[in-house]
């Protein structure tokens, strides 16, 4: 026991302790940061990886969803007939892709089936209407009148596919626009509840499903944008370049506003959708208007021989029994 109390009394063995303490201290000093992990860069790290597992989720939904011609990719003959043809380049390829986008038809995939059938259709259209004038002979009309019909057949072949995308678009832009306004309703209702955009527009487009599919896949690929592109700007033009609509782009203008320059979304909003109502209403008028002048030929052709034959049948019965 003395030998401990005179070991530490010591004034050597006090200043070799100290030296060892602070080499013990300097050193854990230095190694402190490499040893303690940071708990925020681990927190966004999770933040992280549950964000690329929710845009992984939603891809494969989206897949789901659009699987089909209208998300398909080019494969086998088609794609190496289109290429070598170079079709691409001749019928205007950019042009081309986004018609088919405002049809719904997205991928490389329908923009080369629409390629291969603005190039094989003329040629199909044209050799059934050769065998149905010369071989069949359908019609009866001399050479020149065969060959005319040939071409002609070769003509509506050549723009079949653009009159059906066409049809296609406005078929779909009427339903969009049709279903709008009551979108911008109920986004506007989300988004004044305090709703985040991208679960507002999530919200609406399950609201709006059942009545109108389009505007849910819309909506549906927005929120899948917003959460994976860079610039969430591009999610909002890319809406407007998909549904072509002058509607939708007001809207779009202000949400890249709100999100650039933080003006407030819910007045926009609100406007917005009250003009997209006054426009669905103005449409409906100007139907009603039209209908007159459509009814009139119907009317002359179908409904007066019938009033004619109605007042004039007994008089003419009359004058036939004495006689």
């Amino acid at each position: 026991m003395e030998a401990i109390i005179n070991a530490v009394t010591d004034r050597s063995f006090q200043i070799a302790a100290l030296v060892s303490l602070a080499a013990i201290a300097t050193i854990f000093t230095v190694l402190e940061p490499l040893l303690v992990k940071d708990k925020l860069k681990e927190r966004m790290k999770s933040v992280g990886n549950y964000r690329d597992n929710l845009r992984k989720q939603q891809r494969d939904a989206l897949a789901k969803k659009t699987k089909g011609l209208r998300n398909t990719t080019p494969q086998g003959a088609v794609k190496e007939l289109v290429e070598s043809l170079k079709l691409l380049e001749v019928f205007d390829a950019d042009s081309a892709r986004k018609k088919l986008m405002m049809a719904g038809y997205r991928g490389q995939g329908p923009v080369f089936t629409f390629m291969t059938a603005r190039l094989s259709l003329p040629f199909i259209v044209a050799i059934i209407a050769g065998i149905y004038v010369y071989l069949l002979d359908g019609f009866e009309l001399d050479s020149f009148g065969k060959l005319m019909a040939t071409f002609g057949g070769f003509c509506v072949g050549f723009y079949l596919p653009s009159i059906y995308i066409s049809n296609a678009v406005s078929k779909r832009q009427k339903s969009i626009q049709e279903t709008w306004p009551d979108a911008l309703d109920l986004l506007l209702i989300c988004v004044e509840a305090g709703m985040s955009i991208e679960a507002a527009l999530q919200k609406v487009g399950d609201e709006v499903g059942p009545n109108c599919p389009e505007l849910a896949e819309e909506l549906g690929l927005t929120t899948a944008e917003l959460s994976y592109l860079q610039e969430r700007k591009q999610a909002y033009v890319n809406l407007a370049e998909r549904t072509g609509l002058d509607s939708v782009r007001g809207v779009v203008t202000a949400l890249v506003q709100s999100e650039k320059y933080g003006t407030p979304l819910g007045q926009s909003l609100r406007v917005m959708a009250k003009e997209s109502r006054e426009l669905r209403m103005q449409e409906a008028e100007k139907k009603a208007a039209a209908l007159p002048p459509k009814l009139t030929v119907p009317m002359i052709g179908f409904f007066l021989p019938v009033l004619f034959a109605v007042i004039l049948g007994p008089a003419i019965m009359s004058i036939m029994s004495t006689q």
